[in-house]
């Protein structure tokens, strides 16, 4: 997951923690080379995925499951950022 996210304007919104499962299987054309590199193979899809299928990337199939869980299952450097944004939610009330 990309660390920089887009930022967002949180104004009144309550954040919370979630797990996230995304199952997909697809066809793909793609360089070979780009094959060897998973996290620059998974960089790529996330880019097509987005932009939805093409001539080069055929969805077959795809789960998306998702549910809020507890804070403590997350790691000390979520819930730090969890407080922040919480913390400057109070702040711009």
């Amino acid at each position: 997951m990309n660390s920089k996210a887009l930022p967002r304007q949180i104004n009144n919104v309550e954040v919370g923690v979630y797990e996230c499962e995304i199952n997909l299987k697809f066809r793909l054309i793609e360089e070979k080379s780009l094959l060897s590199d998973r996290e620059q193979l998974l960089q790529v899809l996330l880019e097509a995925l987005t932009e939805g299928s093409d001539d080069f990337l055929e969805i077959l199939q795809q789960a998306v499951k998702l549910h809020e869980t507890t804070e403590l299952k997350a790691s000390p450097q979520m819930r730090r950022q969890l407080m922040r944004l919480r913390n400057s939610n109070e702040m711009n009330q």
